[in-house]
């Protein structure tokens, strides 16, 4: 058995030439396997322990005889994990039910394991007649299972972010060590971005901004509420410290199509009852964009009404930001610009536009 460590997850392959125990395995996961106690070769083998699991979770999932296992010739430079090639009706037993039990608790199995099982089971049941039926059996469980394997494989939330950080690490991190060294000094964005949570819509994917480019803010609608030291004061904190701090050259709001919070903001009756603890209330922030979609429809379907507040309501939080007396600081000194937009994912179109506010510098007479 040999054992790596790749970015702290264990890497750990195994190998065996005999039986179903033998299969081998190559995994980039904490691998739930069988472990059987240490042994001389003067001790008895009624003083061994049976097969324990790792996590201390049972072997076996209905009650069994307890199983001594025949080791091969244990040295001390060796570890004594093998089952000898010469095996007792009992032990073939044994050594099937592990090798069913590990194959049922190995979800990601390839069809390659999944076909070095059978080939093992077949070799059991060759060499040990007498548990014909049993590994026959499992034969038939493996197929099963091999047939079935890509329908009924269980979403594993732990493996898929450690999939992909690994997949990030090699592909991006480590191909970049100059981009990620200078990061590593500081952030100096040029974008500050309000997008929406919406899955669909990242930013970093849909307009290839890379690490150290964007200062983001995401949240149902890409909304930017008005100036407010006691209220929604989290957005409040991010705009000043990118356009004060970090000295960010735009601010850019992007909506997108298909929006769930626009096509809330446009169906809440807003009768004095509410339906929901906060979306109600934050989708309010944009309520003239629905009140000018509405006071203009002229019978326009409900979808076409959601679409046009979808822009709608980027421009209201354009006005928002005139709010904040650093933005307007920074758009009439001409050191911050903004800007809006409009990712329709459906037609696969981006758009882009910048309002007109004609802010002039303060004058006293």
């Amino acid at each position: 058995m040999s054992t790596a460590s790749i970015s702290g997850w264990c890497f750990t392959s195994s190998s065996s030439s005999t039986n179903v125990s033998s299969l081998k395995r190559a995994t980039l996961r904490p691998i739930v396997s069988a472990r059987l106690g240490s042994s001389s070769s003067s001790s008895s083998s009624s003083s061994q322990t049976p097969p324990s699991l790792i996590r201390d979770q049972p072997v076996f999932a209905a009650p069994a005889p307890i199983i001594t296992p025949h080791l091969v010739n244990s040295h001390s430079n060796m570890d004594p994990v093998f089952f000898q090639p010469t095996l007792s009706r009992r032990q073939c037993v044994a050594d099937i039910c592990l090798a069913v039990f590990n194959i049922n608790h190995r979800e990601e199995m390839s069809k390659d394991a999944y076909e070095e099982a059978i080939a093992a089971l077949q070799k059991a049941l060759i060499e040990n007649g007498e548990v014909g039926p049993i590994a026959a059996a499992g034969v038939d469980q493996v197929t099963a299972q091999a047939a079935t394997a890509d329908t009924t494989k269980a979403f594993d939330p732990v493996e898929r972010i450690k999939d992909g950080f690994i997949h990030f690490k090699r592909e991006k991190y480590e191909k970049n060590p100059a981009l990620y060294s200078e990061l590593s000094k500081g952030q100096s964005p040029k974008f500050m971005v309000f997008a929406c949570s919406d899955s669909r819509v990242c930013p970093s994917h849909t307009l290839d901004m890379q690490p150290g480019e964007a200062f983001m803010v995401r949240n149902i609608a890409n909304m930017v509420p008005a100036y407010d030291k006691t209220r929604y004061s989290g957005v409040g904190a991010a705009i000043e410290y990118a356009v004060l701090h970090l000295k960010v050259e735009y601010i850019v709001v992007i909506g997108h199509s298909a929006c769930g919070g626009i096509k809330g903001l446009m169906s809440f009756p807003y009768d004095g009852t509410e339906s929901t603890d906060f979306i109600e209330d934050w989708v309010k922030i944009c309520m003239p964009a629905r009140n000018k979609v509405k006071a203009s429809s002229n019978g326009a379907p409900f979808g076409d009404q959601c679409a046009t507040c979808e822009k709608e309501a980027v421009n209201v939080s354009l006005g928002n930001l005139l709010s904040y007396p650093f933005v307007r600081e920074g758009l009439v000194n001409k050191t911050l610009g903004i800007k809006g937009g409009y990712y329709d994912f459906v037609n696969g179109s981006f758009e882009l536009w910048t309002l007109d506010f004609g802010l002039s510098s303060n004058l006293s007479v």
